[in-house]
């Protein structure tokens, strides 16, 4: 769930707070202008080999191909109540800083029923302070997937999470400190069960996207105040995949419209789908095919927010950008190359030990110009080719491996803006996966269609 930035200006929100009787919880920042995403998230994979219940960052510069800040550990963990969390959200505040509220649960014991949220206070996202958990009720009742949004006309932010009280509804607490709330509110409950909240406010109306657990599809709802049980829904239901929640709106940079995204829940499907639009307020969404956007290894139930290139630039300085790489295929974009039991392939992500999928992209090991592939789980063995077929072995260090282990990257001959690796010392083979299995083969521009594509890869982390 997300919320991304609305833009106001200093009289519009101090109208509203003189309205409402209320002060203003800091000043309104001016306006900035966004040339990147950050995501926070959690993680989990098939086997739970890659759970961490920490919050976890990645950065984007088109909102679709994300790259883990930290080598993809978190960059700030609970030290109170479950000691883990899930569903972080990042909400960025009038004065420009940021608060991040997240779940109070570690791991997958959904019957536990917190009254408490994991809260921090950050300026910019390079450091958390005033670590604290926040009590929103007191109910016998889960607090999940929080989102926050900034109520104009009460002068407060809304904090509204999924509750299982009377049925599954959300509740609503404000506050102007995230330190103190107000008492909790239904403000959402159409007479179905629903799940995981995600609001945005834009052109006077407030939309609310969400699950409904009656038929598993998403949904969204407006209302033109933003109050409690105001909302209305107005799109048809949402799916794609056997199961999704955890729906996010993301406002693109370049005011071409909109992103939702859904999360799969279940750590063995694929993480995260993805819907685009240009009119929020119509009911048109149209489905991203996989091979257009690339969410962060394992990630789980993110929020997504536009950052300044000052802030962009902070978060690359401060955590680093990932010192490995992924191959996905084009044409089975689910598919990445992983070596197990020493031979090289391309199977269907999420899978264990998912650092299988892990490579250093090294200098050439026969022509620094080119490239070589070594593993991150198994360091000093490398892709190479023998017989044709790719292997993963250890660099016995003569003539022959180092050339069976280096490759030229050239323009995808599926497609020039992914990329093709050319053998070294086999020059008019590429690299490629025929069966699932990854072999180099002669190709050229009159090759058939299926032969290009499956020698077209991203190079992605």
């Amino acid at each position: 769930m997300l919320l991304t930035r609305r833009a106001f200006t200093l009289g519009a929100v101090a109208a509203g707070a003189a309205a409402s009787g209320l002060t203003l919880p800091a000043r309104a920042a001016p306006a900035a202008t966004y040339s990147g995403y950050v995501k926070a998230y959690f993680t989990e994979s098939p086997q739970f080999q890659g759970a961490d219940y920490g919050l976890h960052l990645a950065v984007s510069r088109d909102g679709l191909h994300w790259s883990p800040l930290n080598q993809n550990n978190p960059v700030a963990t609970p030290t109170a109540g479950t000691l883990g969390l899930r569903d972080p959200f990042v909400h960025r505040k009038l004065d420009g800083t940021f608060v991040v509220v997240a779940t109070d649960l570690h791991g997958t014991d959904f019957g536990l029923k917190s009254q408490y949220l994991h809260v921090w206070d950050s300026a910019n996202l390079t450091s958390f302070t005033g670590y604290r958990r926040l009590r929103m009720h007191t109910y016998n009742a889960h607090t999940w997937a929080p989102t926050v949004f900034w109520d104009a006309g009460r002068g407060q932010y809304g904090i509204v999470y999924s509750a299982d009280t009377t049925t599954d509804l959300f509740l609503v607490n404000y506050t102007s400190d995230f330190r103190t709330v107000s008492a909790p509110q239904t403000y959402f409950s159409p007479g179905y069960p629903v799940l995981d909240a995600d609001i945005h406010v834009d052109g006077g109306l407030t939309y609310l996207y969400y699950k409904n657990l009656a038929d598993g599809n998403l949904y969204g709802a407006r209302s033109s105040t933003g109050a409690p049980q105001s909302f209305t829904t107005y799109t048809g239901g949402l799916r794609q995949g056997n199961a999704i929640e955890g729906a996010h709106l993301v406002k693109r940079n370049d005011g071409a419209g909109w992103w939702l995204w859904g999360d799969s829940f279940s750590p063995v499907n694929n993480d995260f789908y993805l819907w685009s639009t240009g009119n929020l307020g119509g009911n048109s969404w149209s489905v991203l095919h996989q091979r257009d956007y690339c969410p962060p290894l394992n990630s789980k139930h993110g929020s997504v927010l536009g950052v300044t290139e000052a802030e962009y630039a902070g978060l690359l300085s401060r955590w680093g950008a990932p010192n490995w790489v992924r191959l996905k295929s084009s044409n089975f974009p689910d598919r990445f190359v992983r070596h197990l039991d020493g031979v090289a392939r391309i199977d269907a992500y999420p899978f264990d030990p998912y650092q299988d999928q892990m490579w250093r992209l090294v200098p050439g090991l026969a022509d620094a110009g080119g490239v070589s592939f070594e593993s991150v789980n198994r360091p000093g063995n490398y892709l190479r080719h023998s017989g044709y077929a790719l292997r993963l072995d250890p660099n016995d260090n003569t003539a022959t491996f180092r050339a069976d282990a280096t490759f030229h990257r050239t323009a995808g001959l599926a497609d020039p803006s992914w990329t093709s690796f050319r053998s070294h010392n086999y020059p008019d083979r590429y690299l490629r996966h025929a069966g699932y299995l990854l072999r180099i083969d002669p190709l050229s521009a009159s090759s058939a269609v299926t032969d290009r594509q499956d020698a077209t890869f991203r190079i992605t982390s």
